[in-house]
């Protein structure tokens, strides 16, 4: 058994780890409340914006436009979403295993035919342990979230796709849900979808909605070739929103299971204290006994 000093000095050091989990928890709290303020607000907007520009486009099927044409896929891009710091479960570590799914998924294209743009230090970090090369360094984009840096990315990815170096571009992020739900997604960004949503292919309201003959000024071209590019960067800024949101909730969870585990590690070395400084105690005593019955 332990001794009382050694019992004792690992309740102060556990003491001392629940300060600071604690501290955490306050401050990817406070984190947490300013990134879901933002991805609450940009969420519905990016998400109905991308709703009319589909129905537009799949209404119009003669607009042409580089970025709906589906080609057999010759080359990939992935743009993989995780955070800078650790500490927040297994928030990383289930980006790294959904990016090594998909990596072997294209596994029959090569490896020089997969290029990854790792936004956050961990996933990168991953990324190079793959032996994969790195398209850019986006470290700065994960704890502050940019539209003007997201556009220049989606700018570059989009010029990518145009000029037919790569085929295909796909994201993967956390979708922030709530404080304690967050899923994994992986979904097409280029070519864009122009099918119907599910829940709207069984909505003959949504379908009479669709064939709506639009007005548009000045032209359905200069309407297309003006909004589209700025639907693509507004879907990579909210995807980076989104896992700023996931990660800090992440966290904020991680740190308080620490803390309630640090709680509960604590009452048991106390009550092992207790127990070991009574014994003690009852050891003295019946030592005292004996002697004086001598």
């Amino acid at each position: 058994m332990a001794s009382l000093k050694e019992i004792k000095s690992r309740i102060g050091s556990v003491r001392s780890t629940r300060q600071i989990t604690s501290a955490m928890k306050m401050v990817a709290s406070a984190k947490l409340h300013k990134a879901q303020g933002a991805i609450e607000s940009m969420l519905p907007y990016q998400t109905k914006l991308n709703a009319i520009l589909t129905n537009l486009l799949s209404t119009y099927s003669t607009v042409e436009s580089p970025y709906v044409v589906k080609r057999p896929v010759n080359r990939v891009a992935i743009v993989v979403f995780s955070s800078n710091s650790s500490l927040c479960g297994a928030f990383n570590a289930n980006v790294a295993k959904q990016l090594a799914q998909k990596i072997e998924s294209y596994a029959g294209l090569g490896q020089e035919n997969i290029l990854i743009f790792p936004i956050g230090k961990k996933i990168e970090e991953a990324v190079k342990k793959m032996n994969y090369k790195v398209q850019g360094s986006f470290q700065h984009m994960a704890d502050k979230p940019s539209y003007e840096e997201t556009s220049a990315l989606a700018t570059q990815l989009m010029d990518l796709f145009a000029s037919k170096e790569i085929d295909k571009v796909e994201l993967i992020y956390h979708h922030f849900k709530s404080v304690s739900s967050h899923a994994l997604i992986s979904t097409d960004y280029l070519p864009i979808d122009l099918t119907v949503n599910k829940a709207d292919a069984n909505d003959k309201k949504a379908q009479k909605k669709i064939r709506i003959d639009y007005i548009i000024e000045p032209s359905l071209e200069e309407f297309i070739t003006e909004l589209l590019p700025k639907v693509l960067c507004l879907q990579i800024f909210t995807a980076l929103l989104d896992s700023n949101a996931s990660e800090h909730a992440a966290r904020m969870m991680a740190m308080q299971i620490a803390t309630d585990n640090a709680n509960e590690l604590i009452q048991d070395l106390t009550k092992q204290y207790n127990k070991s400084r009574q014994q003690a105690i009852t050891n003295e005593l019946l030592d005292i006994i004996g002697g004086s019955m001598k």
